[in-house]
């Protein structure tokens, strides 16, 4: 059982939200608005959070910055119309793990929730662990990163990178292939295989912020290049 947060300022969607999530064994508290989901976040962290983008007071973008500033690890899922792509786009770049275009499926609601909440259980147990897996991890050319795919963790020169979904599926389909161009398209289909909704602009967001995670454990860090036109590579040469 996960607890989670379901932030939204229509009342009939937090009820069904939360309906459909403890049918599947949550504990589940809705807020009305950002500012009431920031204020008990503050009290107590939840496993998982689903955020509507529009409401009053504070907006599920600007609940996004702050809990990110405090937490890099916990899921959050955005809830957005389809008219909002600027909206959904910008919301992955400050760090929201996946979004749901409304109206969406209960069903596939439930799924995304499911495998995020695996990803971070086995995720955590990784990342506070004091040795890294071994039977369960990817071969990579690469002898500096380690990729485990059953944990959703990457490691860079020993040190576990704080990715989110999104960024180590994009991180994995780069290093499967060192040296090879990976389109926008392509990376889009790697990092979102549920989603069609997805801009290519936010590939580039998300490569930023890959790079920046890693930049932060080696100064260094120069292996994903931009092919300009084309898309991002693995730089070989290790």
């Amino acid at each position: 059982m996960a607890r989670i947060a379901v932030v939204d300022d229509e009342e009939s969607l937090r009820e069904t939200l939360t309906y459909a999530l403890e049918k599947e064994g949550h504990s589940v508290t809705s807020f009305e608005d950002g500012e009431k989901a920031w204020l008990a976040f503050k009290e107590e962290k939840p496993d998982l959070m689903i955020l509507d983008i529009m409401m009053p007071r504070m907006d599920g973008l600007e609940l996004c910055r702050k809990i990110r500033q405090e937490d890099e690890q916990i899921p959050l899922i955005f809830l957005s119309s389809r008219d909002e792509e600027f909206d959904r786009i910008l919301g992955l770049e400050i760090g929201g793990d996946d979004y749901l275009c409304k109206p969406f499926s209960l069903r596939e609601l439930c799924t995304r929730v499911k495998v995020l909440l695996r990803r971070e259980q086995k995720g955590r147990q990784y990342f506070f662990s004091p040795t890294r897996p071994s039977s369960s991890q990817d071969r990579n050319q690469d002898q500096n990163l380690e990729i485990c795919s059953s944990s959703y963790r990457a490691w860079w020169k020993g040190s576990v990178l704080p990715l989110s979904i999104s960024e180590f599926r994009i991180l994995k389909d780069l290093t499967e292939a060192p040296g090879t161009v990976r389109t926008r398209d392509q990376l889009i289909l790697a990092a979102f295989p549920l989603d069609n909704y997805v801009s290519d602009r936010s590939i580039d967001s998300h490569i930023k912020r890959l790079r920046k995670k890693i930049l932060q454990v080696d100064k260094e860090f120069d292996r994903i290049e931009a092919v300009y036109g084309l898309g991002y590579r693995y730089r070989e040469g290790f």
